[in-house]
């Protein structure tokens, strides 16, 4: 058979269940394919690569490999090979998603894209709102740095993530997603970090009563392909993947935005407290946690630290 003729495979996944919203908008993805190719490509989405024995941070691999087409994951774990990215990762930078919109659309997300380019096998299509980071824990209330001293917290594989909790007072410990469940059910970790989201659909708020809703990070999830076989496709499916990519990064953070408020009034308050954060609580954290930025700032500038608004 001649090369030509030989079917393009478009294979995404994901690594949550049907009722997130990274789910949801990867099936508006496909359905665009699929409406503007039909049979002249072979698509397909597994939603949770996890479900499979995978770790969630084996889309990266995957994806990187060729094994795989396309996935959505977290900056955080892009900063090792691309570190202008960690630059998503301050604390408290981003505190509404007008801003954050704003940001990722503009000139801030156009140079990420391409240091993406330059420094990895992905071509980024998208940024995805994972949606802001807040702090679930059994014991007691977080409000300051002395609530926070010597409590071991579940962090991402993020450098920076670790300092600044370790800057808050916490011992962290990176986990996979996979194993996050059964060791805060087995106090393996005092506290987490996570979209309300995952702290409701992981099932975290029937073991953690503590919900403080401190949106210390704003979570970005870039939606990844695999830029080699992206460059090998026809323009017609390149210009389909580009369009389709656009559609689900709206639709996913319409549903995002709509999410946080749904999800909030999904706690039983008779079993979860919602803790909100003083200014003059805040300000604590933020002091405690303000080396990450000046150390950014003297290693990319003030030029490229002002692309991020500071």
């Amino acid at each position: 058979m001649d090369v030509s003729e030989i079917q393009p495979e478009i294979k995404f996944s994901g690594y949550q269940g049907p009722a997130s919203v990274h789910t949801r908008a990867a099936h508006v993805f496909g359905s665009v394919i699929e409406d503007k190719l039909g049979s002249t490509v072979s698509f397909s989405f597994r939603e949770n690569i996890v479900a499979d024995g995978h770790q969630a941070a084996d889309l990266l691999t995957m994806v990187d490999s060729g094994d795989l087409s396309l996935c959505y994951f977290l900056t955080s774990y892009l900063a090792e090979r691309v570190p202008e990215i960690a630059l998503l990762d301050l604390p408290f930078v981003i505190n509404d998603r007008a801003s954050a919109y704003q940001l990722l659309d503009g000139p801030l997300g156009q140079l990420l894209a391409e240091k993406v380019h330059e420094n990895t096998n992905y071509k980024l299509l998208g940024f995805w709102d994972n949606s802001f980071r807040h702090f679930s824990n059994k014991s007691h209330a977080l409000h300051t740095p002395n609530d926070c001293k010597g409590v071991r917290i579940r962090t991402l594989f993020s450098e920076i993530h670790a300092k600044v909790f370790s800057l808050m007072g916490f011992d962290p410990v990176a986990l996979d997603v996979k194993d996050l469940l059964a060791d805060v059910q087995d106090g393996t970790v005092g506290v987490q970090e996570n979209p309300l989201t995952n702290t409701y659909n992981f099932d975290i708020h029937k073991h953690h009563r503590y919900i403080t809703m401190s949106g210390h990070f704003f979570g970005v999830a870039p939606l990844l392909c695999h830029r080699p076989s992206f460059e090998q496709w026809s323009e017609e499916i390149q210009n389909t993947v580009i369009n389709a990519a656009s559609a689900a990064t709206q639709e996913q953070r319409a549903l995002a935005t709509a999410e946080d408020d749904e999800i909030l009034a999904n706690f039983n308050l008779d079993e979860n407290e919602i803790i909100s954060l003083s200014d003059a609580d805040r300000a604590l954290l933020l002091e405690a946690v303000s080396p990450p930025i000046e150390e950014q700032r003297k290693k990319f500038g003030h030029e490229t630290l002002a692309l991020l608004g500071l």
